[in-house]
């Protein structure tokens, strides 16, 4: 799939926005998905790429602004994630957290650089260890990403700031197991803000959708996009708006 297509640029937003079903990379034991409202015009974006034979790295990116005018940060955000993930997950042997550490450390100055200055963006990346069931992650001021197994959902906070706002920002990498039929979401500002009569869907809302039981993560993320369309009563218009989900089987 090339840039444009996944950056969502070049395509206007349907009349009635509707929930896309995005790529899903083939994983083994476990599966990786992402669905969203095909009204695109914030600076949501997500990736994914196979890193090593085992890893696979994901994320969810808000670049600040509306996507017209944010279009050359989202291209080289998106670049850096790319390029820079290859580059820096190429060992064999690796410290998965510095290197999450350093990906995000390299987005924040390329982020800057793009936009010229200060362009804050808020971001939730990590990386997949298929032998291990682990999630090696940095939230940069993002929403929290959701872990859920059978003990329950626990919230996966901020590590650090956004990125864009300092050059020399420090973040952390944190890491988290996945165990048989576990699953985490990562959701968008505009899943959490979705507004029904002055209350907000909020992680509430997509917690419950995740107590509900396993399910694969193509079913997941789906789910939560339909919750939030009948929670408004209709289909959102307000933000992008996007649920990221990986899911492990037995």
């Amino acid at each position: 799939m090339g840039l444009f297509s996944k950056l969502g640029f070049g395509s206007k937003a349907e009349e009635v926005p509707q929930i896309v079903q995005g790529e899903s990379p083939a994983l083994e034991g476990a599966e990786l998905a992402v669905a969203y409202f095909s009204s695109r015009d914030g600076g949501d974006f997500h990736d994914f790429l196979r890193v090593g034979p085992q890893r696979l790295l994901f994320g969810l990116l808000d670049v600040a602004g509306k996507r017209e005018t944010s279009e050359p940060v989202l291209q080289a955000a998106q670049a850096c994630f790319r390029s820079a993930g290859e580059q820096i997950f190429a060992a064999a042997e690796l410290n998965e957290s510095e290197a999450m550490i350093e990906l995000a450390r390299r987005l924040n100055l390329e982020i800057m650089r793009a936009a010229g200055g200060v362009h804050s963006c808020p971001a939730f990346a990590g990386c997949y260890n298929e032998e291990l069931g682990t999630v090696c992650y940095v939230n940069a001021g993002h929403t929290p990403g959701l872990l859920r197994d059978d003990a329950g959902v626990v919230e996966l906070h901020a590590t650090g700031l956004p990125l864009g706002l300092f050059s020399l920002a420090p973040t952390d990498a944190r890491i988290v197991g996945l165990g048989a039929n576990g699953s985490l979401a990562v959701v968008s500002r505009g899943v959490v803000e979705a507004e029904s009569k002055d209350a907000e869907f909020g992680l509430e809302g997509v917690k419950g959708v995740m107590k509900a039981g396993p399910a694969s993560a193509q079913d997941l993320s789906r789910r939560i996009l339909q919750q939030v369309q009948d929670f408004m009563h209709g289909a959102p218009k307000h933000n992008d708006v996007t649920a990221l989900t990986l899911a492990r089987g037995n």
